[in-house]
């Protein structure tokens, strides 16, 4: 905590996160990449909670895009799998847990029982104050498309940018202040393209699943270098 020290004004609000690399981390050690993801959800429970101790309002975590389908299916079935088990001790623990859960994505392609679950659990913590955005079955250009729909159908003549953020999925999350990928690729890969106007890009070789408090601490250390004057000088 020492390196953020002098930098609390400058924390930001919401950071969002691109979970990269833990198909790569397993293949350095030989094994298969569904291993991978499993210690990448470990690297996700450390991060939120680091995140929630820091005191941010919001933390998204980009789980599984609508691209993600194309994978084998040995890995997509995999990562589904730890999905049920994540959402299971949600609903278990739900008195104890700090974060209203928001599913970012269309829920509509999961079977009946994970839909439900994720409604409910979005439901039960409806009124917490520090929000979970969990990015699944997402795709930004599918958002974009999703909220003109949602305005077509109410026959709107013209619309305002305010109009249009209220029906994104993140309607309810402060402005996303800073993209966080790991991995070592240099881009964003279709996630929050309208949230990203403005947010801070920040890319670590660091593979997901190696992530933790320090890497963290670096990137907060960072956004406070950055002059963000959106659009002004």
């Amino acid at each position: 905590m020492n390196e953020l020290s002098n930098t609390a004004s400058t924390l930001p609000r919401h950071i969002a996160f691109i979970m990269d690399g833990n198909g790569r981390w397993a293949q350095k050690r030989g094994m298969p990449r569904e291993y991978g993801h499993r210690f990448g959800v470990k690297a996700f429970r450390t991060v939120l909670e680091y995140c929630d101790k820091l005191g941010l309002e919001a933390t998204t975590f980009y789980a599984f895009s609508t691209e993600n389908w194309k994978r084998p299916r040995r890995e997509v079935e995999a990562i589904l799998k730890l999905m049920d088990t994540y959402l299971a001790e949600c609903e278990k623990k739900i008195d104890e847990y700090a974060f209203r859960i928001v599913f970012l994505g269309d829920k509509s392609v999961f079977d009946e029982k994970r839909r439900a679950r994720m409604i409910r659990l979005e439901e039960l913590t409806a009124m917490r104050r520090r929000i979970l955005n969990i990015a699944l079955n997402y795709g930004g250009r599918d958002e974009i498309v999703n909220a003109c729909n949602r305005l077509l159908s109410e026959n709107r003549a013209c619309v305002t940018t305010e109009d249009f953020e209220k029906v994104l999925y993140t309607k309810d999350s402060p402005e996303v202040d800073m993209i966080v990928r790991t991995g070592g690729d240099l881009r964003i890969s279709n996630f929050l393209l309208w949230q990203a106007a403005y947010a801070e890009l920040y890319f670590t070789d660091v593979l997901w699943p190696d992530f933790g408090t320090a890497d963290v601490d670096a990137a907060i250390a960072e956004f406070s270098t950055r002059k963000r004057r959106f659009g002004g000088v």
